[in-house]
């Protein structure tokens, strides 16, 4: 029984893998569409502008994630520390 939850384990943590790099992929790969054979043939004389993208996630938000999981790992770890208590088996001296 151990072996077959261990291979299922195996089996789950690859299915998310491939469900990761699957939904990241297509971002990765994308590149810009091809120019319209049918536009004009000269090129443009003035230089393309760049674009300066400036924003991010605010400060209070960071922390608010940050204790969020903090949290969220403090409740696992008690209730992991509680399932192998429970799963202890009691020694008594004879």
């Amino acid at each position: 029984m151990k072996r077959i939850r261990r291979y299922l384990t195996v089996l789950a943590g690859l299915a998310g893998t491939a469900l990761a790099i699957g939904t990241a992929a297509p971002a990765a790969l994308a590149y810009p569409a091809p120019p319209d054979p049918t536009g004009p043939a000269v090129v443009p004389a003035a230089p393309l502008q760049s674009q300066v993208v400036t924003g991010g996630m605010a400060g209070w938000q960071i922390a608010l994630i940050a204790i969020g999981a903090a949290l969220f790992a403090a409740a696992a770890a008690v209730l992991v520390d509680r399932a192998w208590a429970a799963r202890r088996r009691m020694t008594t001296a004879t």
